[in-house]
């Protein structure tokens, strides 16, 4: 990747990230607002949605600055986990939001049942909060898609930031219908769910999105502690360097690749089948390299020139106490 193309996706990334920081300072402060005035937990609860993503995106611009670093004293292999990192506890903090969620509306609804009423819903501040909040939803998300387009898809701090928007679109369009059920049925058949509609509301949405979020967790995760990247990826990553290794005539022994925010670890084992001095172990490293990048952007390789595939055979202690 040239150095233009990489300065051209921090100020992209990094444009997206201030719209998104503010616009979700706006949104936060909207839904505390509003859930205070309607004594609604719903919105209350989306406006948290919005504080974390407000300090996430404040987070990923500093980190976005970093990424595409190279090795240094301190980070012997760059800086490309922080946005592995990043992704596993953004998605950390909404699930933790979630319980909290979940446990405050189970609360009111089992305090109902006992015999304590809440507070009764107002519903006038919360026509214009809905309207509101849901086009500025659809903004952030067309803003963070349209740079992870632009970056190439490469970048996962600007995919989570699309998805959290739209998922944050998606959640206060159904709190603005199911508030706008309870206001239509208050007086009907189901008028005894109106004091805890505001909590049955909360509880659907965080069922909705919890298994995004778990998800979202587990694939950091998953980069963090170094799992193989996807049968799809390693077969690309064997086709493109196929070339360089069938022109230097050896043995490809194994291969493994695993990817850690957006960059992929690509690691050769390989048996030259001859003497082979560094210039040349350099050369085919590098004529490796190229051949990967097109196919994974940000990949890096890796190669060993050994006899043995990934782990050592068993006997190996022997063999390493045997004169030569």
């Amino acid at each position: 990747m040239t150095s233009a193309a990489i300065q051209d996706t921090r100020t992209r990334e990094a444009r997206s990230l201030t719209i998104a920081m503010w616009g979700n300072l706006f949104m936060a402060a909207a839904g505390l607002l509003a859930g205070f005035l309607s004594n609604s937990g719903a919105i209350m609860v989306d406006g948290l949605f919005s504080m974390i993503g407000f300090l996430s995106a404040l987070l990923a611009r500093r980190i976005s600055r970093k990424l595409d670093a190279g090795p240094d004293r301190l980070r012997p292999y760059g800086y490309a986990a922080d946005e592995a990192i990043f992704v596993t506890f953004r998605s950390l903090s909404l699930l933790g939001l979630v319980l909290f969620a979940v446990t405050a509306a189970a609360k009111n609804i089992f305090d109902y049942m006992t015999g304590s009423v809440p507070e009764p819903l107002i519903f006038g501040p919360m026509i214009g909060y809905f309207s509101l909040i849901g086009a500025t939803c659809f903004a952030l998300w067309a803003t963070h898609y349209r740079a992870w387009l632009k970056t190439g898809r490469k970048s996962d701090i600007l995919q989570l930031e699309a998805r959290a928007a739209a998922f944050d679109g998606l959640i206060t369009a159904a709190a603005g219908m199911g508030l706008g059920l309870i206001y239509l049925l208050r007086d009907g058949p189901l008028g005894g769910l109106a004091p805890i509609g505001d909590s049955l509301i909360v509880l659907l949405l965080c069922l909705t999105v919890v298994g995004q979020y778990y998800g979202g967790f587990r694939a950091g995760l998953s980069e963090l502690a170094g799992v193989t990247a996807s049968p799809e990826r390693i077969a690309r990553a064997r086709r493109a360097m196929r070339p360089a290794l069938v022109a230097d005539g050896g043995k490809l022994l194994d291969m493994s690749v695993m990817k850690l925010g957006r960059s992929f670890q690509v690691t050769v084992y390989y048996d030259p089948g001859r003497p082979i001095t560094a210039e040349q172990i350099d050369t085919l490293n590098l004529r490796l390299q190229h051949g990967v990048q097109p196919t994974l952007p940000g990949g890096e390789v890796l190669l060993f020139i050994t006899r043995y595939p990934r782990r050592w055979p068993g006997n190996m202690p022997a063999l390493a106490g045997t004169p030569g």
